[in-house]
C-alpha cells in the first residue's frame, strides 16, 4: 500500500470513529489475508460499532479460534449486523463468542424481534434436557449446558435492543424479556436441582425421587425480577415457598418437604452463581425473606403468612408490591401472591408508613460512596430508585381504595396513576420518558463488561462509546448532559406529582368532582413532608376559599407553592408563616402582583419561610419585607452612612427617648430581616453578612448612646467624652446571627469630677444596656472582657486604663485588646483609647512569660469552658479545630509579630492571617485549612440561628435539624450526614495545623 492509499485509509477509518488507527488497520488486513473475510465487508459492519476499535479486535480474536463460524455468519445479513452491534457494545460477549465461536452461527436473523417467554422457557429447558421437572443429567455439565444457552438468548435480545431505531422506546419490552429469561433460567436449573437431590443421582442426592416430585417449590420473583423490567446484569430477588402436593400431604411431614425445599432451592441458586467452566450469570438474592439473612431459605405459604401478619415491616410490604411467581409450582406461586396482596394495601394505612419508606429512601442515599455519588444512575439524586420510590409510594398511599392502580411494573403504575386521575398526564409523560433513559444508560453500562453496575463512565472515550451505542447523543458530553438534565427533572417531577390535585380536597366542590379525598390529600402531604397533614389542609382551604381576589390567585398558586414549601426545611411552618403573612397583608395590590407576576419571589418567599423561623417570626413584624424578594437590590445590606442618617432623622422626629428608640429598634430588626433574607437567598456572602451584622449592631448602639446621653448628661457636664469600645467578634467585624456584643466603655473627665464622671459614665451604661434591650431580636452588650472581667468596674476613665494595663494587666486582656475597636462616642476619645490599646496588644518585646500562660488559659478553657455534657468535637466555638482554636493562634501570632508586620495590626482574624501568610508565619496551606474551619464554622453557626430562631453553639445531633443546617449552607436535601462529616473532617485538618503552631 503506497503512502497516499495508507493516509487515504486511516481517514476512513478515523470518519468511522476508529481510535486506534494504525492497530485497526493490522487487524484489517489480518481479517483480510488470513481469514479471507473481505474488508468491506468488516467495514460495513463497523459502522454499526458502538466501539469500532473493540469489536474489530473481539472479531479478531474469535476469527483466530474459529474463521470458519465467522465467515458463515456473514451470509446472514441481519445475523452480520447483530454480531457487530455485541461486539461494539459488549466485551462481554466478545468474551463469551470467543470461548463458544460455534455459538455465533445462533446470531442468524437476530435483532428483527425479541423472542417470547415461552420460547425462552422451551430453549432453556431443552438445554438441560428437562422431562416431568426433572433434567435428564444432574452434573456440573448441565449447568454449563444452561449457562451457554442463556448467554445465547441473551445476545439474540441484546440484538434486538442494540439494533432497534429508537432503543429508549422499546426498554419496556427489553426488559420484560430479560425478566422472563431469568425466569425460565431458574426453571432449568430447578430442573437439574430435583435430578441433584434425588437419591441415586450422581453428586448431592439425598432424598427419594418420588419425594422429590411430590415437594413442590415456588419461586417468587421480587424487585425488578417481579415487575418484568430487569436489567442485562442484575441481582434477581426472589423467595422461596415450599408446599406437598396432595398426594404427599399425608405421608411427608411439613419439616420433611420444607429440608427437601431448601435443598432444590440451593441447588437451583447454585446452577444459576456457582464458579463453573463458564461463569456465573447473575446473582440470586433471597434476602427479602422473612427475617432476612437470618430467617430461613425456605418457608411454607403458611409460615410465610404468620410472619407477615406479626412481625413484618413496612418496607417489607412495599417490596412485596411487585411479588410474581416465575418459576416452579405456578400454584403454589400464585397462592402466594394472593394471600400477599390485602397485608400489601393495607400496610400504608400503618402509623408512620410514608416517613418510614422515605427514611429507607434516604438510608440507600446515605451509603453510596462519596466518589460514586456523581456517576450513579440508580441510586443517586434524580435516578431510577427516586422514580420507582415515587411511583411506589403514591400506589401505596391510593392503591388501598383503587385496585386499578395496583400494578407491578413503574411504567405500567404510571399509566395507571395517570389514568385514574392521580397525577397529570404530562408529569406522568415526562417521567415515563425519564425513566426509560435512566434505565437505557444503566443496560448500556451493564452489557459493556455483562458486570452488574449501576455507574456512568467517568473517561471520555467509555462516554463516546455509551453515546453511540444508546443513540441518546452524538458525543460523550452531550451524553452526560442529557443525564444530568434527566436528573435535574426527575428530582423536580418528584415533588410535583404530589400536589396538583390537592386543592380539590379542600375546595368547595360536589364530592363527585374531587379528584382527592380529604382523607387522600391528608395521605399525600405526609408523603411529601409535611408532619401535620391535618394542619396544612385546614392552612391550604383558609388560603384558597372564597370568591376574593387574593383566594382567586392563591388557588392558581397554591399546587406550585406547596411543593415548594415541601422542598424546603419544614413544609408546617413555611405555610402556617405563609397563611399568616397573607391575612396580614390582606389584598394588598403589590403582594397579590407579587404572587402572580413573579415566581422568583413566590418561591424566594417559600424557601425562606420554610427555611428560617428566625425570618419568619420577623416577617410576621414586618410583612412589608416580602416586597424586597421582587427586589433584589432591595436585599443587598444598606450601607453604614444610610442607616446613620436615617437613624439621626428618628431621633429628630420623636421628643421622646421611648418613642425614638422604639422606631430605632424597628430600624434594627428590618435591617437584621433584609440581611438574613439575602444570606438564605445567596445574594451575600459570609464576610457580607458579618460586616452588615456589625454595621446594623455599630449603627445600634451609636443612636442609642445619642439618646441616652441627652438623657443622662445635663449640659453642665457636657465636656464628659464617653466611647463604647467593641470587642470579641464585634470588634473584629465578624459577628453572626445570635452573636453578643463584646464591648468595653471608656470615659474622660476633662475637668469633671471624678466621682461625677464616673456617676455618669456608670448610668450612660445602665442607659444603654435599657433602652437596647429587645425582647424579639435581644441585643447582648457583654462587658465581660474588660479588664478584671466581672469583678471590675463596668466603666472606667482612660487614665484608669493606662494605669491598669501599665500596672497589673494580665497576658489574657493583652490579647482581648487585639479586637478592640471603638465604634461609639467621643471620636478623641476613641482615638486617644486605640494608641492606649496598640502599646499593650502590640507590645515592643514579646512577653514569653505570657505566651506561655495564654497557652496554659487556652488549655483550661478547652477543659473547663464547654457545656457539661457536651460533645467538643460539635461545639463551634470552643471544640477542637473551630473557631477558638483559629482565633487564638491568630492572635498569639499577632502579640509576637504584629509590632514588626504592620499588616497584622488589625482587629480582622481573617485580615491578621492573610498579613501572616504574607509574611511567612504560617504557611498558605496551613492558612487555607484554618480558614476553611473559621469560615464553616461561622457559617454553621448563623444557620443553626436562622434555622431555629434560637442560639446555639453545638452542631446539632437531631437529622432533621442538621439537615435543614445543611440546606441553608446550599447542601443538598437529605445532607445531614455530609454536613458533619464536612465539618468534622474540616476541624480536624484545622486542629492539627493549631497544634503544630500553637504549641509547638
Amino acid at each position: 500500500m503506497s503512502a497516499s492509499e495508507r493516509s487515504s485509509s486511516l481517514t476512513v477509518l478515523a470518519r468511522l470513529g476508529f481510535s486506534e488507527l494504525a492497530r485497526a488497520e493490522g487487524l484489517l488486513s489480518e481479517l483480510e489475508s488470513e481469514a479471507g473475510i473481505s474488508r468491506d465487508a468488516v467495514l460495513a459492519g463497523t459502522a454499526i460499532a458502538a466501539d469500532p476499535d473493540e469489536a474489530l479486535a473481539g472479531l479478531t480474536r474469535i476469527t483466530r479460534r474459529d474463521a470458519s463460524a465467522v465467515r458463515a455468519l456473514q451470509a446472514d445479513r441481519r445475523g452480520w449486523q447483530a454480531m457487530w452491534a455485541l461486539l461494539g457494545a459488549s466485551t462481554g460477549f466478545a468474551d463469551f463468542y470467543l470461548r463458544h465461536p460455534d455459538e455465533l452461527a445462533h446470531l442468524a436473523g437476530a435483532g428483527d424481534t425479541l423472542p417470547t417467554g415461552d420460547e425462552l422457557r422451551a430453549s432453556l429447558l431443552d438445554a438441560v434436557r428437562a422431562e416431568d421437572g426433572f433434567a435428564v443429567d444432574g452434573g456440573e455439565a448441565a449447568w454449563v449446558q444452561l449457562r451457554v444457552r442463556y448467554r445465547r438468548l441473551l445476545g439474540r435480545i441484546a440484538a434486538y435492543d442494540l439494533l432497534s431505531a429508537s432503543p429508549v422506546d422499546v426498554v419496556d419490552a427489553v426488559a420484560a424479556r430479560l425478566a422472563d429469561a431469568a425466569g425460565a433460567a431458574l426453571e432449568a436449573s430447578l430442573c437439574i436441582a430435583r435430578t441433584r437431590v434425588s437419591s441415586g443421582a450422581a453428586g448431592a442426592g439425598l432424598f427419594p425421587r418420588d419425594q422429590v416430585a411430590a415437594t413442590q417449590l415456588a419461586i417468587i420473583g421480587m424487585g425488578k425480577t417481579g415487575a418484568r423490567e430487569l436489567n442485562y446484569v442484575s441481582d434477581v430477588d426472589v423467595i422461596f415457598v415450599a408446599g406437598a402436593d396432595e398426594s404427599a400431604s399425608e405421608t411427608m411431614s411439613e419439616s420433611r418437604v420444607v429440608d427437601i425445599a431448601t435443598r432444590l432451592a440451593v441447588q437451583t441458586m447454585r446452577g444459576i452463581t456457582s464458579i463453573e467452566i463458564e461463569p456465573p450469570l447473575w446473582e440470586v438474592d433471597a434476602n427479602l425473606r422473612p427475617e432476612g439473612k437470618q430467617g430461613a431459605l425456605v418457608r411454607t405459604l403458611d409460615s410465610h403468612m404468620s410472619y407477615y401478619g406479626r412481625w413484618a415491616k413496612s418496607w417489607e410490604f412495599q417490596a412485596l408490591l411487585k411479588a410474581r411467581p416465575i418459576a416452579g409450582d405456578a400454584a403454589l406461586g400464585d397462592a402466594y401472591v394472593l394471600a400477599v396482596q390485602p397485608k400489601i394495601w393495607t400496610s400504608a394505612a400503618r402509623e408512620n408508613f410514608v416517613d418510614s419508606v422515605q427514611r429507607m429512601r434516604e438510608r440507600v442515599t446515605e451509603h453510596i460512596p462519596r466518589d460514586e455519588m456523581l456517576y450513579q444512575l440508580k441510586l443517586g439524586p434524580g435516578g431510577i430508585r427516586d422514580v420507582e420510590f415515587t411511583v411506589q409510594l403514591l400506589q401505596l398511599v391510593h392503591g388501598l381504595s383503587d385496585d386499578r392502580i395496583r400494578q407491578r411494573g413503574t411504567l405500567d403504575a404510571l399509566n395507571a396513576l395517570a389514568a385514574e386521575g392521580y397525577i397529570g398526564r404530562a408529569e406522568a409523560a415526562a417521567f415515563s420518558h425519564d425513566y426509560r433513559v435512566l434505565r437505557l444508560l444503566e443496560h448500556r453500562v451493564q452489557l459493556r463488561n455483562l458486570r452488574r453496575t449501576h455507574l456512568m463512565p467517568s473517561r471520555p472515550e467509555e462516554l463516546r462509546v455509551l453515546a453511540r451505542s444508546s443513540r441518546l447523543a452524538d458525543t460523550g458530553e452531550r451524553v452526560w448532559s442529557e443525564w444530568e438534565a434527566v436528573k435535574r427533572e426527575v428530582r423536580d417531577i418528584h415533588v410535583r406529582l404530589f400536589y396538583r390535585p390537592l386543592l380539590s380536597a379542600v375546595a368547595a366542590l360536589p364530592a363527585e368532582e374531587r379528584s382527592l379525598s380529604a382523607a387522600q390529600a391528608h395521605d399525600r402531604l405526609a408523603a411529601i413532608g409535611f408532619t401535620d397533614p391535618a394542619g396544612a389542609l385546614r392552612h391550604i382551604a383558609a388560603l384558597t376559599t372564597g370568591l376574593s381576589r387574593k383566594a382567586t390567585i392563591q388557588r392558581h398558586l397554591m399546587p406550585v407553592m406547596i411543593r415548594w414549601f415541601a422542598d424546603g426545611v419544614d413544609p408546617d411552618y413555611g405555610l402556617l408563616t405563609f397563611r399568616r403573612l397573607s391575612e396580614r397583608l390582606g389584598d394588598t395590590p403589590w403582594f397579590l402582583r407579587m404572587l402572580r407576576d413573579s415566581s422568583g419571589a413566590a418561591e424566594s418567599l417559600t424557601r425562606v419561610l420554610s427555611g428560617s423561623r428566625y425570618i419568619g417570626e420577623l416577617m410576621e413584624w414586618i410583612p412589608e419585607s416580602a416586597a424586597w424578594l421582587d427586589d433584589p437590590p432591595s436585599l443587598r445590606p444598606r450601607s453604614g452612612v444610610a442607616l446613620q442618617e436615617e437613624a439621626r432623622a428618628i431621633q429628630t422626629r420623636h421628643t421622646t427617648i421611648e418613642d425614638a428608640m422604639r422606631s430605632v429598634r424597628a430600624l434594627r430588626r428590618r435591617e437584621l430581616l433584609r440581611t438574613a433574607m439575602a444570606a438564605i437567598i445567596g445574594t451575600v456572602t459570609i464576610e457580607e453578612v458579618a460586616d452588615s451584622l456589625t454595621t446594623i449592631t455599630e449603627v445600634t448602639i451609636q443612636a442609642t448612646l445619642r439618646a441616652v446621653r441627652r438623657l443622662v448628661v445635663p449640659p453642665e457636664d457636657a465636656a464628659l467624652d464617653f466611647s463604647v469600645i467593641a470587642m470579641g467578634r464585634f470588634g473584629g467585624g465578624e459577628l453572626g446571627f445570635g452573636s453578643d456584643a463584646d464591648v468595653m466603655y471608656v470615659y474622660r473627665p476633662n475637668g469633671l469630677d471624678p466621682q461625677r464622671a464616673h456617676e455618669l459614665s456608670t448610668q450612660l451604661v445602665a442607659g444603654l444596656r435599657k433602652y437596647s434591650e429587645d425582647h424579639r431580636v435581644p441585643l447582648d452588650l457583654d462587658a465581660d472582657l474588660r479588664p478584671e472581667g466581672r469583678n471590675g468596674p463596668i466603666a472606667r476613665s482612660l487614665d484608669a486604663y493606662a494605669e491598669y494595663y501599665r500596672r497589673w494587666s494580665l497576658s489574657w486582656e493583652a490579647q482581648a485588646l487585639l479586637r478592640g475597636r471603638g465604634v461609639a462616642g467621643s471620636v478623641k476619645l476613641i482615638r486617644a483609647f486605640t494608641e492606649l490599646a496598640d502599646d499593650v496588644r502590640y507590645p515592643a518585646s514579646v512577653d514569653r512569660q505570657g505566651i506561655r500562660e495564654i497557652k496554659r488559659i487556652k488549655a483550661r478553657v478547652e477543659n473547663e469552658r464547654l457545656p457539661q455534657g457536651a460533645d467538643p468535637a460539635r461545639h463551634l466555638k470552643l471544640g477542637p479545630g473551630s473557631l477558638s482554636d483559629v482565633e487564638w493562634l491568630v492572635q498569639l501570632l499577632q502579640l509576637e509579630h504584629a509590632r514588626n508586620v504592620p499588616g497584622m495590626r488589625t482587629t480582622s482574624t481573617m485580615g491578621a492571617l492573610r498579613a501572616a501568610t504574607d509574611a511567612g508565619l504560617v504557611s498558605a496551606n496551613d492558612a487555607d485549612r484554618l480558614a476553611e474551619a473559621w469560615r464553616l464554622a461561622s457559617r454553621l453557626r448563623s444557620a443553626n440561628t436562622l434555622l431555629s430562631g434560637q442560639t446555639s453553639d453545638l452542631l446539632p445531633s437531631d437529622r432533621k435539624r442538621l439537615d435543614g443546617i445543611g440546606r441553608l449552607l446550599e447542601y443538598a436535601p437529605r445532607s445531614a450526614t455530609q454536613v458533619e462529616e464536612d465539618y468534622l473532617g474540616t476541624t480536624r485538618r484545622s486542629r492539627r495545623v493549631f497544634e503544630k503552631l500553637f504549641y509547638g
